[in-house]
């Protein structure tokens, strides 16, 4: 049972990572019906971690565009365009990564409940429809290579609302793209790879988190369930980044 209710939680974290209804708020929801028979530190542990599995599909669907290195006339070069990318990409990471850091854990114990949860998604979704439905956005930013550095940290700083479970990291990031004057295409590509280092440095800190209050102590269980987790999550995530990118 536990296996399928990891199941079931790698397609919910598959589906709205990516789609602007948040995957952490989602997952908590779930959480409230179908509870893992797990400890408390290991269920705040997976409920992030878990989303390293979407954070590969990115990678392996991008890849081209995110790795900076090449093979040209047998010589390695290195591609200033990726490579300004990924300088903006940081840029946008530092908001989160500071106030992420210093206030983890009043966060998980004061915002991360069904009730927080739930008054987010309905606030939240209605300012999504609303900003929406006045078709914010540009045609000036088209092109990854043209979006700037203060946009790129104006970026950074819409994406701390995420912090709040029931914010969908991906709806804030391009909203708050489509406000900073980017087109929609480049807005969303510009949120999947944001998502990478985002989200490995939150699993980094809850992994390490954990290990530090408990020790390496996982069972074959708790492997299992975090493993298949990860996996759902990884290939449920290949199809619908595709299918909002043709959406877009």
């Amino acid at each position: 049972m536990e296996i399928i209710k990891s199941i079931l939680f790698g397609i919910i974290e598959g589906i709205t990572e990516w789609l602007p209804i948040s995957s952490t708020g989602h997952l908590i929801l779930l959480n409230e019906f179908l509870k893992l028979d797990v400890s408390k530190d290991f269920y705040s542990m997976f409920e992030v971690v878990i989303q390293l599995g979407a954070i590969m599909a990115v990678i392996i669907l991008f890849w081209k565009k995110i790795f900076p290195f090449y093979k040209k006339n047998n010589q390695i070069k290195i591609s200033k365009d990726i490579m300004s990318l990924w300088g903006k990409i940081i840029v946008a990471c530092i908001p989160a990564a500071i106030i992420g850091i210093l206030f983890d854990d009043w966060l998980d114990e004061h915002l991360y409940n069904g009730v927080v949860v739930s008054i987010a998604l309905i606030v939240y979704g209605i300012i999504f429809i609303i900003i929406e439905s006045k078709n914010i956005g540009s045609r000036d930013v088209d092109d990854l290579s043209k979006i700037t550095y203060k946009q790129a940290l104006g970026i950074g700083g819409f994406q701390l609302l995420s912090l709040i479970p029931g914010t969908s990291r991906s709806g804030s990031t391009i909203i708050g793209g489509l406000i900073l004057g980017l087109e929609r295409s480049v807005a969303a590509e510009f949120t999947f790879f944001l998502a990478i280092p985002v989200m490995f440095g939150a699993s980094l800190l809850k992994i390490a988190k954990y290990i530090a209050k408990v020790g390496f102590n996982f069972s074959g269980m708790e492997l299992a369930i975090l493993g298949v987790g990860c996996i759902i999550s990884f290939i449920v995530s290949l199809f619908v980044i595709k299918f909002l990118l043709n959406y877009i």
